[in-house]
């Protein structure tokens, strides 16, 4: 502009450019490739570094990234954020240990064995988000939400049967609202709401009337359940190997499956991790179109950490189809979680243990000289075989009441309800043939004393 040389006032800056977020990514990745970071291939927000304790255990370093806000995980986290100080500006009383995280509640707890651990709580976000729709809902009709509600929708609900008017275009749009709040709940740990929220979220283009009251009725079991807690317990629950058919001769079938390493995998450093996964399926539980319902429940250690509640695409003839449908997806989201962590640099400690409800799926995943009888199963079917045959899963049966993913694919009473949730946080699954004697002996060893007892 003819003015090289002389000092430039900025009276403005420009944050709507397109271009704005990528400059500024830009520019904290030199800052962080400087320090000695490395962006991950799984997620290119997660930087790490080789580390090492005190004691000489080799560990990784992270911090994790989204847009200006920056979450730093080390054995010392202080000489990370005193050199980020020096690079940038940070906001006066932002330094400290996390006390929120994409509207959630992250604070520490003690465990029953005096151990500590991190936790997840969306009370604050499930607070405003409830008030926000009864206000709306008082101005609107002089109503209130319901003041008792012991589920989120009544047990038997059916949406696709709902004949009442279309909502027009305003209530239309507060649908959408409610939809995505609870959406986010169920990101942030409402997990008891997850498969009420997919149902009505299919009737998203043209809801009725009575999917709204319906919501309404949703938002009143909020309202009447406010607390929930989200426990990332680092202990690793105690499986019963008898439980698994392990002696297959794979090769005869599957010859070439291999769990082969990712390319540009870092070095595994810091204790292994095992993974523990529960699939159910609904049959034709939509009696219009007669699609299944598939509901998938993965944790790692003993830390809930993927939740899915989704229709499934295809209509199946028999409740064995839709089984091996909803596995298939566990086993695709498997791969990619196991993935991920191995990308993070984090240890794997063996298969992936995948337990169903239905002895017909796990038979035809875990027998090696099964034979299908039906041939349009045959894909979900021998993905999941191969993945047994590759050492990424081992297939394992629960009965359907101990099941947790059964809460992702029907509405339940509230006593299944309880019983389903106290299971997704229980960290032992034993067999009846254990005794009684082992069993407390055995939970007394991981400090679970206080936890429900459940005989498989």
């Amino acid at each position: 502009f003819g003015l090289e040389g002389k000092p430039l006032v900025i009276v403005l800056a420009l944050y709507g450019l397109k271009s704005s977020g990528a400059a500024w990514r830009a520019h904290l990745a030199e800052s962080l490739v400087e320090m000695g970071f490395t962006s991950s291939r799984a997620d290119p927000d997660v930087w790490m570094k080789a580390a090492r304790k005190p004691d000489g255990t080799k560990y990784y370093e992270y911090i994790l990234v989204y847009v200006d806000d920056i979450l730093v995980i080390s054995h010392d986290t202080q000489p990370i954020m005193e050199r980020i100080g020096e690079l940038y500006r940070l906001k006066e009383g932002s330094v400290g240990p996390p006390t929120r995280y994409l509207g959630a509640d992250v604070h520490k707890v003690t465990l029953d064995d005096g151990s500590e651990a991190w936790a997840l709580s969306p009370d604050s976000y499930c607070k405003i988000a409830v008030d926000n729709v009864e206000r709306e809902l008082q101005e609107r009709t002089g109503h209130r939400l319901k003041k008792r509600a012991d589920t989120p929708l009544p047990v038997g609900y059916k949406p696709e049967v709902d004949i009442t008017e279309e909502l027009d275009p305003e209530l239309h749009t507060l649908y959408m609202q409610m939809i995505g709040n609870s959406r986010w709940m169920c990101e942030l740990g409402r997990l008891d709401i997850l498969h009420e929220t997919s149902i009505l979220s299919s009737y998203m283009a043209s809801p009725r009337e009575g999917h709204l009251e319906k919501l309404y009725e949703l938002f009143a079991y909020l309202k009447y359940h406010p607390e929930c807690l989200l426990i990332m317990d680092p202990r690793n629950p105690v499986v019963d190997d008898r439980w698994f058919n392990e002696e297959n001769d794979w090769k005869t079938f599957y010859k070439d499956a291999v769990d082969e390493l990712p390319p540009g995998m870092p070095e595994p450093r810091g204790k292994a991790v095992s993974m523990s996964v529960f699939y159910d399926a609904s049959h034709a539980s939509n009696v219009v179109t007669r699609r299944s319902h598939s509901g998938i429940f993965i944790k790692v250690m003993n830390a809930p950490i993927w939740w899915y509640s989704k229709r499934q695409n295809t209509v199946e003839s028999s409740t064995f189809g839709s089984e091996f449908v909803a596995k298939r997806i566990a086993v695709d989201m498997i791969e990619s979680l196991r993935y991920k962590l191995r990308m993070f640099g984090v240890p794997l400690e063996g298969p992936a243990n995948i337990f169903g409800d239905n002895m017909s799926v796990v038979n035809a995943s875990s027998i090696g000289s099964h034979v299908l009888q039906k041939k349009h199963n045959s894909i979900c079917y021998h993905r999941v075989r191969e993945a047994s045959a590759m050492g990424m899963i081992r297939c394992g049966f629960i009965p359907g009441n101990s099941n947790p993913a059964d809460l992702f694919t029907k509405i339940l009473n509230k006593a299944k309800r309880i019983t389903c949730l106290s299971m997704m946080v229980l960290g032992i699954y034993y067999p009846d043939r254990i005794p009684r004697s082992e069993r407390i002996n055995r939970r007394g060893k991981i400090g679970t004393d206080d936890r429900p007892e459940i005989d498989w």
